[in-house]
């Protein structure tokens, strides 16, 4: 197992594992491989110990002695399974330590500029997993066992399963020197850029993704059409970085999907029991983004085992359950986790000619330790009225064959216009609290943004409410009132007040730079003018730092008047605030 000993910045290499021979290395090593990957990992089944960290690339990149363990037990599909062949997962891990990486800027760029359901994980990386399992004579167990993962702070599943199909096979074929090439491929691609469309070549093979950006229309195609004359070859166009089939996912819950829907929005404890790590993850991972545009605020785990070091945490009776997704396989956890509210067993996933067969609802009390037949145990009752409309149009294309592509848009489009009819009343409200801009003067601080009181919102909802955009019925007022206690209202609450409070500060930066300073210094004695440069300098730092929605024009106005202001100032005083 490579042992990583090494702190600090990662050194310049030529090739993994080794120190450049070069004189012209890069400044800075590994920046475009870290903008998409932490790092690759291979995971092999050793006799002795279990599954083992065979290799980590690149060499230098650190990870604790726990995170090492939870990515060797969640790279293994667990006995259950069953899983022969070639397998693709997905699992998340919380990071140990708490943040232990500096935020980069160009982290910082692509977060302002990329959807809040898409930003980078701060605290958690993502596991891509591609595990083999086929007989093999020459090994003591009979069996050929290992996985490749890709470690990344992206949520962009179907970019890094793509390219899992690609690299995976080739390094099982080739071993360390495919890897290693691969790696060095990857650190030749473009950062991630909300909006733009790249072309990510490797392995002899383009991939053409187009980044998701906070400004996209909810209905735009993921994946505008780009010219690829200058390409040597034809790219293998993904239409999304990240959004999975969601007909195929949600096959077997499709007359529960709307209830699902509003245990994913209240931030419920929900268990899903799946027959393998792909189900399961692809399950947990479709029902976390069926909330979009909201970001899902809860912790999820796409495939988790007994043997996690949450496992405890999460399976305590002495505290209510935690707001957390879990996707597992060991029907163990039927057993200890039967005080969670609610749980989701599904079976095998089969596609036939009609709908597939739905699971039922049922009562917790009917949950058996073994032999736990599928279905959602569960009494929670639905606040709003099943679609069938949506059911009957399903049905109906199943029927006449339409594309799964097709069925799987016609899902993502009901949920994500049923989370803006849910979000958009909320938005209103939420925009009145806004001070007027009229209010924000240049010599006065920036005005208050008013408390958003709960009582007044719901008043609001008679003549602005869901019913505007939403033809469903239902206790819409009951599921605001839930909404209210859960971790989403707290998340979207806190980022759309920092979004006015930055407004509120650009609008104040604005003013003073459109003021008249040189009359407004006249009757100022030195430390107020001094104080008048201190606190523009500080503005100045926020809106570079891309934390304030401010023009470039802006920006250089306020150097100007800064360097004008200082210009004015005795010679002494010039000297503290621009020391040579």
């Amino acid at each position: 197992m490579n042992a990583l000993p090494r702190a600090g910045p990662r050194p310049a290499r030529g090739r993994l594992g080794a120190p450049s021979s070069g004189t012209q290395a890069p400044a800075a090593p590994w920046t475009r491989f870290s903008a998409w990957l932490e790092c690759v990992c291979v995971v092999t089944f050793d006799l002795e110990l279990g599954q083992a960290l065979e290799l980590v690339y690149p060499s230098d990149f650190r990870l604790t002695d726990k995170e090492k363990s939870s990515i060797c037990y969640l790279s293994f599909p667990d006995s259950h399974s069953g899983c022969l062949g070639d397998t693709q997962f997905s699992f998340r891990i919380r990071q140990c330590g708490g943040q232990r990486s500096p935020w980069s800027t160009n982290d910082r760029h692509y977060d302002s500029g990329a959807p809040v359901s898409l930003q980078k994980e701060s605290s958690h990386y993502f596991g891509y997993v591609y595990f083999r399992q086929v007989k093999d004579s020459s090994v003591k167990r009979g069996y050929f066992q290992k996985s490749l993962v890709l470690v990344s702070r992206l949520p962009f599943v179907r970019l890094f399963q793509a390219l899992l199909s690609l690299i995976a096979p080739e390094y099982f074929d080739k071993l360390a020197p495919c890897l290693e090439a691969v790696c060095n491929e990857i650190d030749q691609w473009p950062a991630p850029e909300p909006g733009q469309t790249l072309n990510l070549p490797v392995v002899g093979v383009v991939l053409q993704v187009r980044v998701p950006s906070r400004v996209d229309k909810p209905d735009c195609s993921s994946l505008k059409h780009c010219g690829h004359e200058n390409l040597l070859l034809t790219p293998l166009v993904l239409s999304s970085v990240h959004e999975l089939d969601l007909f195929r996912c949600f096959q077997p819950v499709l007359t529960h999907v709307q209830m699902l829907w509003e245990l994913m929005l209240l931030g419920e404890p929900l268990v899903i029991l799946a027959p393998s790590p792909a189900v399961s993850s692809e399950m947990v991972l479709a029902l976390t983004s069926c909330l979009q545009p909201l970001k899902f605020c809860c912790d999820y785990r796409p495939y988790f085992t007994v043997h996690d070091s949450e496992f405890k945490e999460f399976t305590t009776r002495t505290q209510a359950p935690p707001n957390v997704v879990l996707g597992v396989t060991n029907p163990f956890f039927i057993k200890t986790l039967q005080h969670w509210p609610h749980i989701l067993r599904i079976g095998e996933p089969k596609l036939s000619g009609g709908l597939p067969k739905q699971v039922k609802l049922k009562k917790p009390s009917r949950l058996k330790t073994l032999d736990t037949k599928p279905g959602l145990y569960t009494t929670y009752t639905a606040h709003l009225h099943r679609d069938k409309a949506l059911l009957k149009r399903l049905l109906g294309g199943l029927q006449k064959k339409r594309p799964p592509g097709a069925l799987a848009a016609l899902l993502r489009t009901h949920l994500l216009e049923l989370t803006q009819s849910f979000v958009i009343p909320l938005e209103h409200y939420m925009a009145s609290l806004m001070p007027l801009q009229k209010s924000v003067t240049p010599w006065k601080a920036p005005p208050q943004i008013r408390p958003f009181h709960q009582d007044d919102f719901l008043r609001s909802l008679d003549h602005a409410g869901p019913q505007l955009t939403c033809i469903l019925k239902g206790d819409w007022l009951g599921l605001y009132r839930r909404f209210f206690k859960s971790p989403h209202f707290d998340g979207w609450y806190r980022q759309r007040r920092k979004e006015m409070a930055h407004k509120l500060e650009a609008l104040h930066l604005e003013a003073i730079c459109e003021a008249d300073i040189e009359t407004w210094m006249k009757d100022k004695s030195e430390v107020e003018v001094v104080d008048l440069v201190l606190k523009l300098r500080e503005k100045l730092v926020r809106a570079r730092g891309h934390q304030l929605p401010v023009k470039e024009e802006t920006l250089h106005r306020a150097q100007l008047n800064i360097e004008m202001v200082i210009g004015s100032l005795p010679k002494d005083l010039q000297a503290v605030l621009c020391p040579r």
